[in-house]
């Protein structure tokens, strides 16, 4: 009976023991599969990274080197590996630069945490040392950092030009970054200066041309042409402009029905009446003297017919139908005019004027320009040309980066240099600070710093240049004070990279680097994957 009792108690001990085998299996697991994701895109990295080319399930094809990108259309399965593409997508929402950057950060990070829990670091420990390091690494890159002003246009140009120089189109840097600096600052509102809307830039890809027939319009531009039925004019000085939202068509009825004439004068008389409608419609239209309509789209019935074309077309009024539902807003705002939603509502205080009003050819096809119009609202048209709808999109996407970045010092106005030179400096001044810190903080804010070296490193690498050479004698100029030294890749050694104007805004480093840390500790932090049914 004693001894039964005993080995009771015994079982009863042993059953405590909790099997941490498994939870550690589960958190290399994920930070093997983050890290898969990373080495992805690690190649891209830098103005010689390579591009990747995407083909979609439907056969589109997609070349790009834009890791947020690149992430997007990558089909990732497991769980981990998936909070590395949505920390490049919120990467490309805080700044708009530096998707790929922050990628190879997280994945430098895993790795260093990697070797860290081997040690028999406590996950939780490693973790928050990476918070700290993180913060000092933010107010070291803080005190790094140059002051620009908006004026300075010569520098916002240059910070847009190091962006560009990553992509595909790096060739025409020098048309698209100015471009981008000025659409940004012409649509800066000066009762809120440090916002600034995107989406009051709009961008109209046209095929055909090269990238170098690139174009900052003031004013509008539509991607189609005017419509021709009935000899309509095709171009108009002094335009008057309606935005409306309603048909000029003969009404339906609510619900479907149908209707037997069996007179041929009743036939007339309905004939008669959807020409009598019509008319009264374009005549309350002409009379405010509008002579440019913008029609938007219309799903229930048709937004005009041929009659009312034709009636239009003699009233001399210029049409373009079919503006999408998303645009009236653009529009709307760019002629300083009101949309009108019914006929009744149409008076000449609602219209938006401008100069001119004229279809223009393009390439194969023809674009309407409105130019030169009053009280314009600030925004403004970049007209995107390319030989290939392949060069076009990422021709856009680059413009796109180009512009956040501009935002970015428009949000905060400090520039830092690029090339390696803050990673190499952050590592070099960590790891001074990691020897003043006491136990295992201070290995882990050592591994930190360590990892940060994998920027330069992959510059030198992607740039075929001898990465282990370069980042010694990279580490040995910081040592020696230069904090501006980063990798040239164009001359293939080390300089002073702020004199080269290879620059970036203080955002796009410190979002990588707190977004990068947090990533990592939530990743950490995993030690199960539950699946529910």
């Amino acid at each position: 009976m004693a001894a039964m009792t005993a080995t009771a108690s015994r079982s009863s001990k042993t059953e405590s023991y909790v099997d941490n085998k498994r939870k550690d299996d589960i958190r290399m697991a994920n930070i093997k599969s983050a890290r898969s994701v990373a080495d992805a895109v690690r190649t891209s990295l830098g103005p010689k990274g390579m591009d990747k080319m995407i083909s979609t399930a439907s056969g589109e094809v997609i070349i790009t080197n834009d890791g947020a990108t690149i992430l997007n259309k990558m089909e990732v399965l497991q769980p981990a590996a998936k909070m590395l593409v949505e920390l490049s997508k919120s990467q490309d929402v805080v700044a708009g630069d530096g998707t790929t950057t922050v990628v190879v950060i997280a994945g430098a990070l895993l790795k260093q945490c990697q070797t860290l829990l081997h040690a028999g670091i406590h996950p939780t420990v490693v973790s928050d040392s990476l918070h700290k390091a993180s913060v000092k690494a933010i107010d070291i890159l803080t005190a790094m950092a140059v002051p620009v002003e908006l004026s300075d246009r010569e520098s916002l140009v240059k910070s847009a030009s190091t962006s560009l120089n990553s992509k595909v189109v790096s060739q025409y840097s020098t048309l698209l970054a100015p471009l981008a600096v000025d659409s940004v600052l012409s649509v800066v509102d000066p009762a809120k200066p440090d916002l600034v809307d995107l989406r009051d830039v709009k961008i109209v890809k046209k095929l055909g041309g090269t990238v170098d027939d690139t174009e900052l319009v003031k004013g509008l531009v539509f991607d189609k042409k005017v419509s021709h039925a009935a000899g309509g004019p095709t171009r108009i000085e002094n335009a008057k402009i309606a935005v409306i939202q309603f048909q000029i068509s003969p009404p339906k009825t609510d619900i479907e029905q149908s209707i037997v004439v069996s007179d041929y004068t009743q036939m007339d008389r309905i004939l008669k009446e959807e020409r009598t409608y019509i008319l009264g419609m374009i005549k309350k239209i002409k009379a405010t003297g509008c002579n440019v309509l913008l029609i938007q789209k219309s799903i229930l019935r048709d937004a005009v017919t041929d009659l009312s074309l034709h009636y239009l077309a003699k009233a001399k009024i210029l049409v373009i139908k079919d503006v999408e539902r998303d645009d009236i807003e653009f529009i709307t705002k760019t002629l300083n005019c009101l949309p009108i939603a019914n006929i009744e509502h149409f008076r000449a205080e609602k219209l938006g004027y401008a100069d001119m009003v004229e279809e223009v050819s393009l390439g194969d096809g023809k674009i309407v320009r409105v130019t030169g119009i009053k009280d314009m609202g600030r925004t403004t048209t970049v007209l995107v040309r390319g030989s290939n709808l392949l060069v076009l999109d990422e021709a856009e996407r680059s413009l796109h980066d180009a512009l956040c970045v501009v935002r970015c010092l428009v949000n905060k106005k400090f520039l830092i240099a690029g090339g390696g030179a803050p990673e190499i400096e952050l590592s070099r001044q960590l790891g001074a600070w990691s020897k003043v810190l006491q136990g295992m903080e201070s290995f882990c804010v050592r591994s930190f710093a360590e990892a940060l070296e994998v920027i330069p490193y992959t510059l030198a690498e992607n740039a075929g240049l001898n990465p282990i050479a370069i980042v010694t004698e990279l580490r040995n100029r910081h040592a020696q004070g230069e904090i501006n030294a980063g990798i040239n890749v164009r001359k293939g050694q080390i300089t002073n990279i702020l004199e080269e104007n290879v620059v970036q805004p203080l955002l796009v480093s410190t979002s990588a680097i707190t977004l990068a840390t947090e990533c990592v500790r939530m990743i950490l932090k995993i030690d199960d994957i539950v699946t529910v049914r």
